[in-house]
């Protein structure tokens, strides 16, 4: 039986994922985490904790360094929320275009106008624009801006993407109709809008600086939608006073945002809507019970991708630092006890790596002791024993 704690309320259909084999909320020492946006920093992880699923793509709010210590594998769920931050970049594009943010707020300060004369007089000065011949520049084409790029296609937009880090599996998900630009000024350069959908890292900190926003045509209008610092709301603010930038839209308020005409800040709601929930708590359940019964991995956080049908009686797995001589001393305690090697595999993600074995030989007596002396290996943090059963039938 496996305990698996979950937080910020998870949306029903996700925990229904879950079979007569998981309990949920009811242990102190949980095998999984299926979380939302829970900090955890100020967490100690239970030694029992074997994974770790966020529904959701940030994981920001997770010790990644002390997961990966204590042996507990970390994932996300990439793509569940995206078409939700589709649908808003594209509603918030309409929204700009047309500057209904301006219109409607003078509509409720004038219910009592004499809609034939004043309003209608009025009303020129909310002329807005087409979007169709508009050029959008989409920073970063994964899972949100290939959505995004092809949506603004269909809407008759011109679309500039630029992704250093493109795969050759998301390039399939892109239409061929979308410019590919080779660095971010050539992106930016002709854009009247500009969205950025790119992970949070070292890489991306600050993405759009002051250098960025120069290569931007005067009059542009920016969106950010991905995580707070990728752009640098300094020199947004020194741009649109400037008038470089006329307008900023991003889901990450700052109190130096606060208060201005040219911001809009939407309450981090780019994947809240019911249909990304479920859709996040679907995935993440599946993620665990995939992790949790099989010890595959599929991008994972913080091990290295390793699939191995699982066709043998018994499976150990072993998460352990990558250096050498691991994978020798770790069948060696298996010879040690006689047994025979079915399937073998071994994969290094940086500085950790993740071996599997099968074997089909396996005593009980032989179980406890086998683990404890697998653990005894210098390096080794995570040491799994998994028994096949019908449901992981190739």
């Amino acid at each position: 039986m496996y305990q698996v704690k979950t937080y910020n309320a998870i949306a029903p259909a996700g925990l229904n994922t879950f079979t007569a084999d998981y309990t949920l909320n009811q242990s102190e020492h949980p095998d999984a985490y299926l979380i939302r946006s829970v900090n955890l920093h100020t967490e100690t992880l239970p030694s029992s904790l074997k994974v770790i699923v966020r529904a959701g793509a940030g994981v920001n709010n997770i010790p990644i360094d002390q997961a990966t210590a204590n042996g507990t594998a970390v994932f996300n769920t990439p793509g569940s929320n995206a078409n939700a931050v589709k649908e808003l970049i594209i509603g918030l594009l309409i929204m700009a275009s047309r500057n209904l943010i301006a219109a409607t707020t003078y509509s409720a300060q004038h219910t009592e106008a004499d809609i034939s004369q004043r309003t209608e007089h009025d009303k020129t000065q909310f002329n807005g624009i087409e979007l169709t011949g508009k050029t959008l520049a989409v920073i970063g084409l994964g899972h949100v801006g290939a959505l995004v790029a092809n949506a603004a296609l269909s809407l008759g937009m011109n679309v500039i993407g630029y992704d250093p880090y493109l795969s050759a599996d998301a390039a399939w998900n892109i239409a061929k109709q979308v410019q590919r630009a080779a660095t971010l000024p050539d992106a930016v350069k002709q854009a009247d809008f500009v969205t950025v959908h790119v992970p949070k890292n070292a890489d991306t900190l600050h993405l759009i600086n002051k250098d960025a926003l120069a290569a931007m045509p005067t009059g542009v209008q920016l969106f950010n939608y991905s995580r707070l610092g990728i752009v640098d709301n300094t020199a947004v603010m020194n741009a649109l006073a400037t008038g470089q930038v006329a307008h900023y839209y991003t889901d990450f308020g700052e109190p130096q945002l606060a208060n201005q005409s040219a911001v809009t800040v939407t309450p981090h709601i780019g994947g809240s809507t019911i249909e990304a929930e479920i859709n996040g708590a679907t995935q993440a359940a599946r993620t665990i019970m995939t992790y949790l019964e099989t010890g595959n991995v599929y991008a994972a956080i913080n091990l290295p991708d390793l699939n191995v049908p699982f066709n043998a009686a018994y499976r150990f797995t072993v998460i352990h630092e990558n250096v050498p001589n691991m994978v020798s001393q770790i069948t060696a305690k298996l010879a040690a006890a006689n047994l025979n090697i079915t399937t073998m595999a071994n994969a290094a993600k940086h500085q950790i790596a993740y071996t599997i074995i099968d074997v089909d030989d396996l005593q009980q007596p032989q179980q406890a002791d086998l683990i404890a002396e697998l653990s005894k290996i210098p390096a080794v943090s995570r040491v799994r024993l998994l028994k096949r059963v019908a449901s992981n039938e190739d």
